[in-house]
């Protein structure tokens, strides 16, 4: 069972769509233009739209033939992040500092172009829900569609959701159980000292030098305090402190990411941060205060659901270009937060071996892909909700 014929034969029409909203990027919460092109690609489908659902989500109800009570949810990322594309081809973005540097404009459309099969077919026995969310990046737009009560009004049996991989040959799968991706969590570290007179330190607390040993201490987190059994990453980005040559500032700030892949290393890892900066800054006659921000959980791949999102996808490509396990990657994905409350799979479509990596100034969705991850999208709906045979 290859690739949906009609999804391929709407190839240039998907492919005008996913390049107009690569055109128009907005990031978490701002998705406003998209949500309103989402909802009206849908309503001209003939497909029932509700809006609202963190803010600006947008889920579509599609019902079947037949009279089952199963339902199966579908989902895609609409956000954008906060960039300067680089590319100069003719759909690039006309939003400064804003570009789809994480093919969400092509997840997007890959879920559009399988509603709209669906819309037409209607070749199965159950309920759909197409739920299009906003801010996964960073903007914890999953967990805010789940707290504005989405599977209270659109419960789902098994929920399905595709992120393209740049590196694997268009044409091919993954669909792996267990744990897929990390989860993710941002840290600022507040040191306060006392400032004063650059060339009378001894009147001063310098937060500068208590930064330092901070940073060389928490290092420690991964290289003495994490079993060899276990994966973390522990990466402080910004280093703020000073504006002149001659003055001991108040303050100093650390600020960084941390990945793992458990709650449980992750809530270690925090408490252990809090007590290393407390601990250093008070041994030096300072202080310091920690926010620490768990954005993203792990994503856990259901073992049975993956198998069958695997199944599909053989059916599509064939087993020979279906990955069936891989190591996780450290990337965060808050698709986690809904695979919490709903068995399901998150897959990997190729994006193309010559592809740039995600969040690149000059990455683009390979529009190749799209049929292939539509394709899965409807074809996941008819096995899982078989029409009756008259």
């Amino acid at each position: 069972m290859p690739v949906i014929n009609s999804l391929a034969e709407r190839k240039e029409e998907m492919r005008e769509w996913r390049r107009e909203l690569h055109q128009h990027p907005e990031i978490c919460y701002e998705e406003v233009w998209t949500s309103d092109f989402i909802a009206a690609k849908l309503q001209s489908f003939g497909i029932e739209v509700h809006r609202g659902l963190g803010k600006t989500g947008v889920v579509g109800v599609v019902r079947g033939n037949g009279d089952s009570d199963r339902a199966i949810g579908l989902r895609a990322d609409i956000d954008a992040l906060p960039m300067q594309e680089l590319n100069e081809f003719e759909h690039a973005s006309k939003i400064p500092n804003r570009m789809h540097a994480c093919g969400h404009d092509g997840h997007t459309t890959m879920l559009l172009g399988a509603a709209k099969y669906l819309a037409e077919t209607r070749n199965f026995d159950g309920m759909v829900y197409l739920i299009f969310q906003p801010a996964e990046e960073g903007g914890g737009g999953g967990l805010a569609m789940i707290e504005d009560g989405l599977f209270e009004q659109f419960p789902c049996d098994r929920l399905y959701a595709m992120h393209n991989g740049p590196g694997l040959p268009v044409g091919k799968f993954a669909a792996v159980p267990g744990v897929r991706t990390a989860a993710g969590a941002f840290f600022d570290i507040t040191i306060q000292g006392k400032g004063g007179h650059g060339a009378f330190p001894h009147l001063a607390i310098d937060p500068i030098p208590i930064a330092g040993e901070l940073i060389g201490s928490l290092q420690t987190l991964v290289s003495r305090s994490t079993s060899p059994n276990e994966s973390a990453v522990f990466s402080i980005t910004k280093v703020h402190s000073g504006d002149a040559y001659n003055v001991i500032p108040d303050v100093a700030v650390l600020s960084g990411t941390v990945r793992t892949f458990s709650m449980d290393k992750m809530n270690d890892i925090e408490a252990q941060v809090e007590s290393l900066a407390k601990g250093i800054a008070q041994a030096h006659g300072g202080s310091a205060e920690v926010s620490f921000r768990v954005l993203f959980h792990p994503v856990v791949n259901e073992e049975a659901a993956t198998a069958f999102a695997g199944n599909v996808c053989s059916d599509i490509v064939g087993e020979s270009n279906v990955f069936r396990s891989g190591d996780p990657g450290t990337g965060s994905e808050d698709f986690s937060f809904m695979a919490e409350k709903v068995p399901g799979c998150y897959l990997i479509v190729g994006n193309g071996e010559t592809s740039s990596p995600l969040h690149n100034p000059n990455y683009d969705f390979n529009d190749d892909a799209l049929v292939y991850g539509g394709s899965f999208f409807a074809r996941v709906i008819e096995k899982e909700l078989p029409a009756e045979v008259a």
